[in-house]
């Protein structure tokens, strides 16, 4: 039960604050909380905890709880990710992942074919190859975990352990597009033939060609979407001073 309230308590708060309910600034109380979300000190205390770990709020004595503004906010943490999928700026935050990742997965790719162990590079290809049944049949839901499988192969197959840690990013990218209704049901045969492609080149060991493939689906990803994130203004996140 107790786990059950802390998510519940994260959940509410972190939701609030990334859509503005909750502005940067707002001022909350321990004792406010445990009456609004009916739950008592502890699990106040380990959400404001984990809240703090995302950036989203600060604690100080005898003030209270403070929302802290979005340029404080880890970007990269999957929370933050889910929720900013839910919210109005949902085209913001997918322009920014799809342009993350156009930046990364090639290079990935290409790393992959020059340095994953076998067994991911036989992986690859098996999910690559079910991917392209469970589009072309329209199966939603088998097509999101093979989706978020391949993807999570690609990035660890590369080597790189900075690659690996935006495994949780992307699969939030992937769910978020299809829970809001961002993907099709039946992907184009081109897009699917694209992640066999890599996964072939991966296998032969072809760098180049495994880099291109995936250039031609993260281009094709920012073509179905950037329709949705055309009006959404950029985030400038001020540097620190040093």
């Amino acid at each position: 039960m107790s786990t059950s309230l802390h998510h519940r308590a994260i959940e509410h708060l972190g939701t609030r604050i990334v859509s503005g309910a909750l502005p940067a600034g707002h001022v909350m109380l321990a004792e406010q909380l445990e009456d609004e979300l009916k739950v008592s000190r502890s699990v106040v205390r380990e959400a404001v905890r984990v809240l703090q770990s995302l950036g989203l709020v600060e604690t100080i004595k005898r003030v209270g709880i403070r929302v802290l503004p979005a340029s404080r906010w880890n970007p990269f943490d999957p929370l933050v990710i889910r929720w900013r999928l839910a919210g109005e700026g949902r085209g913001a935050q997918l322009r920014s992942l799809a342009e993350l990742r156009s930046a990364v997965e090639p290079v990935a790719a290409e790393l992959a074919a020059a340095n994953a162990p076998e067994e991911i590079r036989r992986e690859l290809l098996d999910v690559s190859l079910a991917m392209r049944d469970a589009g072309q049949a329209g199966k939603t839901a088998e097509f999101l975990q093979l989706d978020i499988r391949f993807h999570s192969l690609l990035l660890t197959g590369s080597g790189n352990e900075m690659f690996a840690n935006l495994v949780g990013q992307v699969a939030e990218t992937l769910t978020g597009r299809t829970v809001h209704g961002l993907m099709p049901d039946h992907p184009r045969d081109t897009a699917l033939q694209w992640h066999v492609d890599v996964a072939q080149a991966i296998a032969a060991g072809d760098a180049a060609g495994a880099r291109e493939a995936s250039s031609l689906i993260m281009r094709e990803t920012i073509s179905e979407m950037e329709a949705g994130w055309r009006d959404q203004p950029r985030v400038f996140i001020p540097l620190q001073q040093g």
